[in-house]
């Protein structure tokens, strides 16, 4: 039987039970889990309000996840930087710069971990890791320039304190800065 277009429709009651329509059974937030990794797309209506609750659902899963012992994905500082986002000018872009970045470390996964295992004979986390932190810096860097005077200030102040980084460091960050400042000027003459 080939496989449906259509998502799957999940009704959540109020008893805060699922029902997936497409089998005709109760499902659990567990189930809906592994229906994400198997690659099933569902969307799920409350069943009263007829009200669209994916994104609240796919959360509570995401909640969930985090809350297992040793399962740990989003790292307190992303999640204090994401909170710090909400009401902020810049809070439109994140959603699709997120959305990019995740599309992009999916579709590199298996040649990342080709990579590693050949490089390493194991899979480390470390390098990656690192990488993670110098892209979230260079997006932190990107909103800088778009914040107001009196932000810049706090966060130039802010950056006072942190202890100074070796020579090669700050060359390298004032290349990744430079090739951010090219980026920026080329979209502002496309669109200007």
């Amino acid at each position: 039987m080939a496989k449906s277009e259509e998502p799957i429709v999940i009704k959540k009651y109020a008893n805060r039970r699922l029902y997936n329509t497409g089998t005709s059974t109760y499902v659990t937030l567990e189930d809906l889990a592994g229906m994400v990794k198997t690659g099933e797309d569902f969307i799920v209506y409350d069943a009263k309000s007829g009200e669209e609750i994916t994104r609240s659902v796919l959360t509570q899963i995401i909640f969930e996840q985090e809350n297992k012992g040793g399962q740990n994905l989003l790292p307190i500082t992303f999640l204090r930087q994401l909170i710090r986002f909400y009401g902020d000018s810049m809070q439109m872009l994140v959603p699709r710069y997120l959305e990019v970045s995740i599309d992009s470390l999916t579709r590199e996964q298996e040649k990342f971990r080709q990579h590693m295992t050949q490089a390493f004979g194991i899979v480390p986390f470390a390098p990656m890791e690192e990488q993670v932190r110098r892209n979230m810096e260079m997006f932190e860097r990107a909103f800088a320039m778009f914040a107001p005077p009196f932000a810049r200030r706090e966060a130039q102040a802010a950056e006072a304190e942190k202890p100074a980084a070796s020579g090669g460091e700050i060359d390298d960050l004032k290349r990744k800065l430079d090739d951010v400042q090219k980026q920026l000027d080329r979209l502002s003459e496309t669109k200007g």
